[in-house]
């Protein structure tokens, strides 16, 4: 090994790029799963135990057991606050009775002691422009009856797009969704002062900037309900008190909530279970990846060691003939083999820890994650890599060692004939990869068309064809391989005699060619997948998310007035049009609807409330990204999905009758009924939509467009341009909802997964590429006689490295192009199998990624090759000739 080194090192750099990819994997798997944990409890603060309220009474009954401390439901709330012409909504959450209920941390001041105090998260004070101290306006309705005055709701007050699951809730509807007194809606307001400022270290309310704290009393003369009657279908939040049995009391629990009672890591777990966010699943995916740059580095290893192996085998012959046994021989290859990969390994596993240690500290510093400071080293993260790396080299080295023992003494004192693919072997070899290609290739066209009838199955047969048909090419490469590969040098053989003698290299020894070629072939096949699969999803998913999210951004007013909604600013509309940002706008008029009979709130026989839109077909072209057609959206139509009108008992071409709905439960109320035609369309909407001029028969004097539809210039760039638009209209009572955002978010997680996939199988790529690298070396050292004989009988030295030169542009160039065929057909079928249950599929092919890929290929091996081409072109000939 000591005279060795450089012939080893190559190999040894393949295995520790591979070691350090399964330590960062690990490392990074951890990190992740910390961060799933937190970011999935952070809503469950520091409770005991968890619980689901499905009755009021649960709440006060649970808190009078002696095992329980303090109870508290995790509920949020809606509110309007105003701080001179600033406003913004806001989620409202009840201060917790007890300190360790409390999700968010206190950062300055105090949590409200009682009615009239706010404490705000450190961002929204901001936009507010308000310290401690200072006080806030919170405004909201009341309904004032007969003989009773009931505050206003406004958790649901939100005027939900197109996009929401229920879309056209209204003020109130909490506290009179059934309503039958007379009264009517009178504004008030609460003086809230700032007691506190607020950090949310674990983001569980990242989707609204945080939540304000108030009291209790606040929060239900807000809601217009109990804190009991709002934790129906909320989570409760449990501390036990001190010395308290943890299983006693999750008995006693459950007998009141009827409902199961889990540990916060017992809830944690259930959570992320559901959401699919458990790191160890990603941890899981990306180990796959480093398993396919280990079985690339394995093929560089084991290339190197066939290499090193014939060039000692006259060495070892006469080690043979001195007294040395067979297994003598083979253990002193698979020890060198065992050291190496040892070694490389301790070697990745310092490298990897190192890069996921950086990788952590750049992520915490650029992102508002939060995430540990520091990786956690664990056993597994030593011993995991070692074990694998240094198996993975000794399995490399076995049938070196193997070849090394099955050479006779006297045959290797002569000189070796260039090894070749013996015909038993190459008859077993060929009729085994021809059957896993043809059954590969049977089960992917099996799971393309069983996939549209059962996804699981298609996708079952689709892997299991892909890797059966993709393992049958890797063992039939040896013969074709090489074939490729002198096909293509004898097409430059034109251009002179240093190609002649490069393409003649190649077809020396087909095994190296073909081993050193197909590392480089895995790795780009493998890349070149998950390009197309990425360029073909990006497609498929533009034109699903375009049907999820038809409204970039809604704007809404969320006040009632007189049993309606309250018209929209005028102001509004003029100030989103002067932003670059918004490309259109679209003022639409909603109310609330009644289809079917008449005072019926259900959905039974074809009766019940919805959301109902007023815009016309050429405007909702203009703003939405999927919108119904003009024959669709007609005057005396009502347009809805097709779940909508399953809901509602309904199908394409009945008459219903559509009324606007009591919402305020006037005894006087007497609304217009039209009898639509049902239109079924394939938008996503939970409401109906019907042109302005069927709206105003059902709504003759309506107050105004409470609605603003908006369209972004560029919803890629919804993630910068929604807060952009919040701050516009911080001098308007609007609520702000961006489905754009939701949007955006789901296509950089696809881009930020496909990019790291990629990025993780260009792992395999650098190693096949050191393969290609290792491979010239050692051919050169293998060659040294022949080059010497090349120049002393007249080949410049320009011309050895322009042969050196092309050999590594051949193998490389043939295994990147092979692999981008093979990986464009792969990517095409997966696509076809994963994205069909979508809709139709739109099969892409990413030239500039593909290009790139060959590109970086050909400039590798050209690379790979100066080296070795200067060692060649330095060596005298008569010192060459002199070696044996």
């Amino acid at each position: 090994m000591r005279r060795s080194v450089g012939r080893l090192a190559a190999g040894g750099i393949a295995i520790a790029i591979g070691t350090a990819f399964v330590a960062a994997t690990l490392l990074a798997g951890a990190v992740m799963t910390r961060a799933s944990y937190d970011a999935i409890t952070a809503s469950l603060a520091r409770a005991d135990l968890v619980t689901y309220v499905a009755f009021p009474e649960t709440i006060d009954r649970v808190a009078d057991l002696p095992a329980v401390e303090a109870v508290h439901p995790a509920t949020t709330s809606g509110v309007e606050l105003h701080h001179g012409s600033l406003q913004i909504w806001a989620n409202a959450t009840p201060r917790a009775p007890h300190r360790d209920l409390e999700v968010q941390t206190l950062v300055e001041g105090s949590l409200p002691a009682g009615s009239g105090e706010i404490a705000l998260p450190g961002p929204m004070a901001e936009r507010l422009k308000v310290a401690i101290g200072d006080d806030i306006e919170a405004p909201y309705n009341v309904w004032v009856a007969s003989d009773a005055v009931t505050p206003e709701g406004s958790t649901t007050g939100e005027a939900l797009p197109p996009t929401s699951a229920e879309p056209t809730t209204t003020r109130g509807e909490a506290a009179h969704d059934s309503a039958e007194e007379e009264g009517d809606w009178e504004s008030a307001s609460i003086v809230l002062r700032v007691v506190g400022l607020l950090d949310d270290p674990l983001g569980a309310y990242t989707d609204g900037g945080g939540a304000a704290v108030i009291s209790v009393e606040d929060t239900e003369a807000f809601t217009g309900m109990s804190l009991a009657d709002m934790s129906i279908g909320a989570d409760a939040l449990i501390v036990l008190a001190p010395g308290a049995d943890v299983r006693q009391a999750s008995a006693e629990i459950s007998a009141i909530s009827e409902s199961a009672v889990l540990t916060k890591d017992e809830a944690a777990e259930f959570r992320i279970s559901k959401t699919g966010a458990d790191g160890k699943v990603v941890t899981q995916v990306v180990l796959a990846f480093a398993a396919v740059a280990l079985i690339v580095a394995a093929l560089v290893i084991s290339n190197t060691f066939q290499v090193l192996v014939a060039q000692r085998t006259r060495t070892l012959a006469l080690l043979r003939c001195v007294g040395a046994g067979k297994r003598q021989l083979r253990s002193s290859v698979l020890i060198e083999a065992t050291l190496l990969g040892g070694i490389s390994s301790i070697v990745g596993i310092v490298s990897g820890t190192l890069l996921a240690q950086v990788a952590l500290t750049v992520l915490r510093s650029s992102t508002d994650t939060p995430l540990p400071a520091t990786v956690s080293i664990s056993p597994s993260v030593v011993l995991a890599p070692l074990i694998v790396g240094t198996a993975i080299t000794v399995l490399a080295a076995l049938m070196p060692a193997r070849a090394a023992t099955r050479v006779a003494p006297i045959a290797a004192l002569r000189p070796a004939d260039t090894p070749m693919v013996t015909s038993r072997s190459s008859r077993v070899r060929l009729v085994l990869a021809s059957l896993l290609v043809v059954g590969g290739v049977t089960g992917l066209g099996l799971g393309l068309t069983l996939g549209t009838d059962d996804p699981g199955l298609g996708l079952a047969l689709g892997l299991l064809g892909g890797a059966a048909s993709f393992v049958g090419f890797l063992l039939g490469s040896v013969f074709w391989v090489p074939r490729v590969v002198s096909a293509t040098g004898r097409l430059l053989s034109l251009t002179g005699s240093s190609a002649k003698l490069a393409a003649a290299n190649t077809g020396r020894n087909p095994r190296r060619t073909a081993a050193t070629s197909t590392a480089l072939l895995i790795g780009v096949t493998l890349v070149a997948m998950m390009s197309t699969g990425a360029a073909s999803a990006r497609s498929t998913l533009a034109g699903t998310l375009d049907s999820q999210y038809p409204v970039d951004v809604l704007i809404a007013t969320p006040g009632q007035q007189d049993g309606g909604t309250t018209a929209l600013p005028s102001t509004v509309e003029a100030t989103l049009r002067q932003m670059d940002d918004v490309a259109d706008t679209v003022p639409v008029h909603s109310i609330t609807v009644e289809m079917g009979q008449a005072g019926s709130t259900t959905t039974e026989d074809g009766a019940g409330w919805a959301g109902l839109r007023a815009i016309d077909a050429a405007d909702a072209n203009r703003v939405m990204r999927t919108s119904p057609s003009a024959d669709q959206l007609r005057d005396g139509a009502v347009v809805m999905n097709t779940s909508v009108a399953s809901r509602f008992g309904v199908s394409e071409g009945d008459m219903v009758p559509v009324a606007q709905a009591n919402v305020g439960g006037l005894s006087s109320w007497s609304p217009l009924v039209v009898q639509l035609e049902v239109v079924v369309a394939d938008i996503k909407s939970s409401g109906f939509l019907v042109t302005r001029s069927t709206f105003a028969e059902l709504v003759p004097d309506p107050v105004g467009p409470d609605e603003l539809w908006v369209r972004l210039a560029d919803v890629n760039d919804a993630g910068a341009a929604f807060p952009r638009i919040q701050d516009a209209l911080l001098d308007q009572s609007v609520m702000i909802t961006g489905a754009a955002a939701e949007r955006a978010q789901f296509q950089q997680v696809i881009d930020t997964l496909l990019a790291v996939v990629v990025g993780l199988l260009g792992v395999a790529v650098v190693i096949a590429i050191v393969g290609v690298a290792n491979t010239l070396s050692l051919s050169v050292l293998e060659r040294r006689r022949e080059s010497a004989t090349l120049r002393a009988i007249g080949l410049s030295r320009r011309q050895l490295r322009l042969t050196l030169a092309i050999e590594g542009v051949l193998i490389a160039g043939v295994g990147a192009v092979l692999g981008a065929v093979l990986g464009l057909l792969y990517g095409w079928a997966g696509s076809a199998i994963v994205l069909g249950t979508l809709g139709d599929v739109s099969l892409d092919v990413p030239w500039r990624d593909m290009g790139i890929v060959v590109v970086v290929a050909l400039a590798a091996g050209l690379l790979a090759s100066v080296l070795p081409g200067r060692s060649a072109a330095r060596t005298s000939p008569v010192a060459a000739l002199a070696v044996d």
